[in-house]
């Protein structure tokens, strides 16, 4: 395969995200609104193959040496399209669902918190891109982002499928998501600090620009 039929894989995988995430919307709406159990499968299968474009996307990229500007800036813009749809949905879900305040509040919060983050470092990053700043993806927002495709996966499994296990489970299943969204969040903050720090010097650049 030559490096451009490589370059032209990988450019498709990145942007497979968005097609495979609305799918997943629509499967889980459908699935809300008229119940099965297929549905919901589907649902699931969507968002993996979302998550799975991400893992594989970049590593297809540097084995194969085709790592390319393009590719840095489209790479976290696709994952922005996966939280601007996924996370709205799934705050939508728990409401409707009737899953109480606490629960949705922090689904609220915490993709609110996802928004504002992601704004800002595209603003950082942009930025620097005036000064010639590399803006590849730090190792940290990298992280998140990888714990970003399971973390809305293992939600929306429990907001599909809770109903059909004993309600023993439950709670158990409920406090795991839980779990997840707080380690988000505390990486989410994290990595805002982060890129803020690396960035700033270029921000201060071009506040002292006349």
């Amino acid at each position: 395969m030559s490096l451009d039929a490589k370059s032209r894989l990988v450019n498709g995988l990145t942007f497979a995200r968005v097609p495979l995430i609305f799918a997943w919307l629509g499967f889980a709406v459908a699935q809300e609104f008229h119940g099965g159990v297929w549905l919901g499968v589907a649902a699931c299968l969507a968002m993996l193959f979302s998550g799975l474009t991400d893992l594989f996307d970049g590593q297809l990229a540097r084995k194969w040496g085709v790592v390319s500007d393009l590719g840095k800036l489209a790479d976290p813009l696709m994952d922005k399209f996966f939280y601007i749809v996924a996370f709205p949905a799934l705050v939508w879900q728990s409401a409707r669902q009737g899953e109480g305040d606490a629960h949705t509040m922090v689904l609220l919060g915490f993709t609110l918190l996802y928004m504002m983050r992601d704004t800002w470092v595209t603003f950082m990053r942009t930025v620097g891109t005036m000064y010639g700043a590399d803006v590849a993806a730090m190792w940290l927002g990298k992280v998140r982002t990888a714990l970003s495709f399971p973390g809305a996966g293992w939600v929306y499994i429990y907001l599909a499928f809770h109903g059909l296990v004993p309600e023993r489970w439950c709670g158990p299943w409920l406090w795991s998501c839980y779990a997840f969204e707080a380690v988000l969040i505390v990486l989410t903050v994290a990595s805002l600090a982060t890129y803020t720090a690396a960035y700033a010097p270029y921000l201060k650049k071009a506040l002292a620009r006349k």
